[in-house]
């Protein structure tokens, strides 16, 4: 007896095992609806956390320690994106740590004046069920996806027409 599971992204029965290949061809139907942007992105090498703390807190030193970091105060918190190894036992009571980010870094610079630029590149991870966090710069945009879903995310942006530069090991 065949065992069946339903697929979380079709929402159909199918065999278990055969997963990747429903959300390859589900990805595709997505590829050839003609997203605004066909992007070049790299996989950043660092892993990556992000922190939340009380809005009143200060910026604590090791958050600026590694090479990627983002610091965002508003009213309700303050929240931080910075190497998870800064992070590490170092984060102040009563801070919220989400650990094993890793970064898409969109291959920019964009204008100001350009749309749907980082639509065009979350619309397949969230069709792919894939939860992320963006950061953007003047420059360009980051979008931190959690590393156990790496490679269902690179399936997906490549599914979409986006091209993965750099061969690094990022899986």
């Amino acid at each position: 007896m065949e065992r069946r599971a339903s697929s979380p992204v079709l929402g159909q029965p199918g065999p278990v095992g055969k997963f990747a290949a429903d959300i390859v061809t589900f990805l595709s139907y997505f590829a050839s609806q003609r997203l605004p942007h066909n992007l070049k992105y790299r996989v950043l090498p660092e892993r990556l956390a992000v922190c939340r703390l009380a809005s009143d807190a200060r910026i604590p030193a090791w958050a600026q320690e590694g090479g990627f970091f983002c610091v965002m105060r508003t009213h309700d918190e303050l929240s931080i994106v910075c190497a998870d190894v800064c992070a590490e036992d170092r984060v102040a009571d009563g801070a919220t740590v989400e650990r094993g980010w890793v970064a898409l870094q969109l291959e920019g610079p964009f204008p100001f004046s350009m749309t749907g630029v980082l639509a065009s590149f979350v619309q397949p991870l969230a069709e792919a069920q894939i939860p992320i966090f963006a950061i953007s710069t003047f420059n360009t945009d980051y979008v931190l996806i959690k590393r156990e879903n790496l490679k269902g995310a690179t399936l997906a942006l490549s599914a979409a027409g986006h091209e993965k530069l750099g061969e690094g090991d990022c899986g």
